[in-house]
């Protein structure tokens, strides 16, 4: 894939066990280092320790909370994009109607190649080729309005198709960069990792500290931090995962354009 970032690397429920077994590793080297530093020092009381161990907690649920608004936002401006380009290909579908039959009979067949192309390598994944695809239909397009224009130059028609077909291909750019480039950065998950770590192992620590057993508790712990987390990777995913980016307005435009005579 050409823009990934670093969960990408694994799928969803590999993410999920592999954060499952960080927090987890994370908790129990700090509850050894409690219990070593529980026979080593008797000064160190577990209050303050319990103080500091809530803020870190309040710390990365902050850093959580504002990473999965981050996340939410580029899912919530993928799928405006999906219904923008499907309004712009419709839009440039009809005024195609208007212009010479030989021009517009071939610029719709090709915006109807170019929707069944998209569905489809969206289906498949295939990043590299949806966007070889998507240009060399624009460069046809763009080729057949512009033998339009020399025949009609001062046409308000032909004026018109070529505003929406211009619009169609900057949404696509745009779609592209909301989809593909526009992910969570690397230093961003890092730092959500770094942050998680440190705080669980905080919690092993102060539980070591107060020499009390391994508690149960700690379970519903790691599996609410681990599944907002994986959730957070799958909101950051363009097509993969549970919570995926529509295609129905993209369906829908392509029925009415096989549908039109």
């Amino acid at each position: 894939m050409m823009f990934s970032t670093l969960p990408d690397y694994l799928p969803l429920w590999a993410l999920f066990i592999s954060v499952v077994g960080l927090v987890l590793l994370a908790i129990e080297l700090g509850y050894r280092f409690g219990k070593f530093r529980r026979r080593c020092s008797l000064n160190e009381r577990e209050g303050p320790v319990g103080s500091i161990i809530a803020a870190t907690l309040g710390l990365l649920a902050f850093v959580l909370a504002f990473t999965f608004g981050l996340a939410a936002t580029r899912f919530d401006a993928r799928r405006e994009m999906v219904v923008r380009e499907a309004n712009a290909i419709g839009t440039t579908f009809l005024r195609a109607g208007m212009l010479p039959e030989e021009h517009g009979h071939v610029i719709r067949t090709k915006l109807i190649s170019y929707v069944e192309a998209r569905l489809e390598i969206i289906e498949s994944q295939d990043v590299d080729k949806l966007l070889t695809r998507s240009e060399q239909l624009h460069r046809e397009l763009w080729h057949e309005a512009e033998m339009v224009s020399r025949q009609s130059p001062n046409s308000i028609v032909t004026g018109l198709f070529i505003q929406s077909l211009n619009e169609t291909i900057d949404i696509h750019a745009h779609r592209v960069l909301v989809g593909l480039q526009s992910r969570l950065p690397v230093v961003l998950w890092a730092t959500l990792y770094f942050v998680t770590f440190l705080t669980m192992a905080g919690v092993g620590y102060h539980e070591g500290l107060a020499n009390s057993n391994r508690s149960v508790a700690i379970v519903v712990l790691v599996l609410s931090f681990s599944t907002v987390m994986t959730m957070i990777a799958d909101l950051d995913r363009p097509q993969d995962g549970f919570l995926t980016t529509g295609q129905q307005a993209m369906v829908d435009v392509l029925t009415m354009m096989k549908e039109t005579p």
